[in-house]
């Protein structure tokens, strides 16, 4: 397992992440779809605004 955060480390050093949200409820990274941003680790869901007033 410490092989796999080193390799994670590493890949953030690079810049090969692009900045994402993180779930208000369990602090994970969320998934980004086309209009919403989804936790796979305890299933939060936030929809984006498409059409804002």
């Amino acid at each position: 397992m410490a092989e796999n955060k080193k390799v994670k480390k590493e890949k953030k050093q690079k810049g090969e992440y692009t900045e994402g949200k993180f779930c208000p409820k369990c602090g994970s990274r969320m998934a980004i779809h086309s209009d919403r941003f989804s936790c796979g680790k305890c299933g939060y869901t936030e929809f984006k605004n498409s059409n804002p007033k």
